[in-house]
């Protein structure tokens, strides 16, 4: 079937929800958040870190980008006021340059025109990935989960396993849609099937050495589509 055809016939399909991450996944967040964390860092006398740095730096959580970025990492004797700091300047400033990876919205149209449940399951403060969630995708996506007191973050199961059941949909009948190695993790651990990307923040080579399964690694939203048909 081709892009922009009609949907699949849903006794046919495999599954019934799309369970994504968020930054590298749905949205391109690296510039705002190498912009925050710089915008801090600097205040604190430390040297700033580049887009590459950020990129290897993100994926398990703000706390964890924060420990990667400064000297000392939690042991720097600043690390709270820093995790602070970024904390609310990224809450001001994530929209700046964020914007939805090309072909994010058709594929988004389509799988709710389809049918597919939808969730969003991130590292990112709950606050962040709420607010983007209903900035960038309005009521397409009903549930958003990101890190927070009480649930234990990527890669355990946790939020994705409370996401499939806000979205009343058993693991079976879900694909989980990531790209990194903490993404592949987190399918494993959920017992889910997975799409690794490979357009966010880590590549092909990276997502291969990490666990991907070749035949399942999207480079474009077409190719996630295909998978999913």
């Amino acid at each position: 079937m081709e892009y922009g055809k009609d949907e699949l016939d849903m006794e046919q399909r495999r599954y019934d929800a799309v369970i994504f991450d968020l930054d590298g996944t749905l949205l391109d967040t690296l510039r705002d958040l190498t912009d925050s964390l710089n915008a801090v860092i600097a205040q604190y006398g430390l040297a700033e870190r580049t887009l590459d740095e950020v990129r290897r730096f993100v994926g398990n959580g703000i706390r964890k980008l924060i420990e990667r970025a400064i000297p000392g990492g939690t042991e720097h004797p600043r690390y709270e006021e820093i995790y602070d700091a970024f904390c609310a300047h990224y809450g001001a400033h994530c929209m700046d340059a964020t914007e939805p990876y090309p072909g994010i919205d058709s594929l988004l149209d389509w799988l709710t025109k389809a049918g597919y449940r939808m969730a969003i399951v991130s590292n990112k403060a709950d606050f962040a990935v709420k607010r983007l969630n209903r900035i960038y995708f309005g009521d397409q996506i009903p549930v958003a989960i990101g890190e927070r007191e009480g649930i234990r973050k990527k890669p355990a199961p946790d939020t994705v396993l409370q996401a499939l059941r806000e979205l009343g949909v058993e693991r079976e009948r879900a694909v989980y849609v990531g790209d990194s190695d903490v993404d592949i993790e987190t399918a494993r651990n959920s017992g889910m099937d997975l799409i690794s990307v490979s357009w966010g923040f880590r590549s092909r080579e990276f997502l291969l050495e990490h666990g991907a399964v070749p035949e399942q690694i999207a480079s474009n939203v077409h190719e996630v589509r295909r998978l999913l048909e």
